[in-house]
């Protein structure tokens, strides 16, 4: 994690460009959603920087040497867990990216619920008209963790970025920081208010 005295990202990768992530975990995909809405500023940033990784391209694997990364949702299954600590391993800058990320959020309200087996009984089984059964052969539904968790309980993050979703302003605010060298600075309600 950088510290404060030295600039969040090395300068020497300023001066080229930067390689961008985005990641989705166990949320709704708002995050995403908002952060198309940065619309034609969006221009400016592929001016800047290479998307390398997102659900918006087709690229299967995460790649190495990502600088900075947006993670939006929660750890919720097997998958999440081993997929957020590849791009922890492989990521200067991880930013929890919305509610579900930082706090868990909506995706943990089965927690109270102490397993996953209720959800999977409930979705798979006692809402089912056809052929009710939860699916067991792998690759169809990766296996649920007991409780979902928020990011920053399995690997180190960076920077918070709250909001269900975050605002298109304060993704933009976050991102100009960085592709200046320096460490965004969220302050006030427009910038830290959850919801």
């Amino acid at each position: 994690m950088p510290n404060a005295q030295s600039p969040i990202l090395n300068p020497q990768i300023l001066m080229s460009r930067l390689k961008l992530a985005t990641v989705w975990l166990g949320g709704c995909s708002g995050c995403h959603m908002s952060f198309l809405d940065l619309d034609e500023w969006l221009i400016d940033l592929a001016a800047q920087a290479d998307v390398v990784f997102s659900p918006f391209a087709d690229i299967k694997q995460y790649p190495e040497g990502v600088n900075v990364v947006l993670v939006e949702g929660a750890i919720a299954n097997e998958e999440h867990l081993e997929t957020i600590q590849i791009v922890r391993e492989r990521s200067q800058i991880l930013i929890s990216f919305g509610d579900c990320a930082v706090t868990g959020n909506v995706t943990a309200l089965r927690n109270p619920l102490g397993s996953a087996e209720p959800v999977l009984q409930r979705s798979y089984i006692q809402t089912v008209d056809l052929k009710p059964q939860i699916p067991h052969e792998p690759g169809i539904v990766p296996p649920l963790l007991d409780q979902v968790t928020p990011v920053h309980t399995v690997v180190p993050v960076d920077i918070y970025l709250p909001g269900c979703p975050p605002s298109a302003t304060r993704i933009r605010t976050v991102l100009e920081a960085l592709l200046q060298g320096e460490k965004p600075h969220l302050e006030g309600r427009e910038f830290i208010k959850f919801g």
